[in-house]
């Protein structure tokens, strides 16, 4: 089994769409939404919900008011000021824990918070493995982790051959949960000059985790200067673009029909991620 990581330095590269699109040529493969922030490859593929679980991505403190004394020693230590009388706002504990490791009559508890949800479910493509983080809630890092255990877990089940990651963009937590341990790291970006700057970070992320990359410049004939500069940096780093999409309006409609480019026609972009999905196919088989 072979695990591929699609990311991007930044949202709106087309990152999704492309994982969309690769999941329909993987005849055998699991798909997990590790872009548990802003989830939304369930908008294109239209997943059967099999199964619902909770998450606890963190804690919340909570009085127990029968031992309370209302001394205020919690109120004065918390830095959040989320302690109003007997009462916590859950939305402004921070879960910190003070409170109830200096509490003097041992009052205050931290309880497990409900942060989201993560899914098990079917699609057109196959299984899919995907969350939805509750709003403002942290520790997304962690649910990344969760969504990639299960889709291992369920690959392995069922036999299949790939797991597909729809990373999240940038370089933070998540998305090193999200390439950690992975096979290769499939890097979309576009010729633009934010593009490049956010694909030397997400590059320099991976090979600090000394993680196997390739990149797919998308919407690659919007200016041909930037693509040519884009290329002259791969080939310094080493780094193999194994795929030129160009830009299509094609495109667009078929994510308007909730289709991927291949249930849509869309000519020269779908020929391309064909050939790009046999480059990066052969490239993990040598790992």
């Amino acid at each position: 089994m072979k695990q591929i990581t699609v990311i991007s330095g930044k949202g709106g590269t087309g990152k999704t769409t492309i994982t969309a699109a690769l999941s329909y040529l993987a005849e055998k493969a699991v798909l997990a939404d590790c872009d548990v922030d802003a989830a939304d490859l369930h908008i294109l593929l239209d997943p059967a919900v099999q199964r619902t679980e909770e998450f606890s991505g963190g804690k919340t403190a909570v009085i127990q008011k029968s031992l309370c004394t209302q001394c205020g020693a919690c109120r004065e230590l918390c830095r959040f000021d989320a302690i109003h009388g007997l009462e916590i706002d859950p939305v402004s504990c921070e879960g910190c824990g003070v409170c109830a490791a200096l509490c003097p009559e041992k009052a205050i508890t931290m309880a497990n918070k409900l942060s989201g949800h993560w899914f098990v479910s079917d699609t057109r493509n196959g299984p899919m493995v995907h969350a939805r983080l509750g709003i403002a809630e942290d520790n997304s890092g962690k649910l990344v982790s969760v969504v990639r255990q299960e889709a291992r877990r369920v690959a392995e089940e069922k036999g299949l051959d790939y797991v597909i990651i729809d990373g999240p963009p940038g370089i933070g937590c998540p998305v090193i949960a999200s390439i950690t341990g992975v096979d290769l790291v499939l890097v979309v970006t576009e010729p633009t000059l934010s593009g490049l700057h956010d694909l030397k970070r997400v590059l320099e992320t991976a090979g600090h985790f000394n993680i196997p990359a390739a990149v797919c410049i998308n919407k690659f004939d919007i200016n041909s200067e930037n693509t040519r500069v884009i290329e002259g940096f791969c080939a310094q780093q080493e780094v193999c673009v194994v795929g030129k999409i160009p830009y299509d309006r094609r495109v667009v409609a078929a994510l308007m029909q909730k289709n991927t480019v291949f249930e849509y026609p869309c000519g020269e972009v779908s020929a391309e991620i064909t050939r790009m999905w046999v480059t990066l196919t052969a490239i993990v088989q040598e790992f």
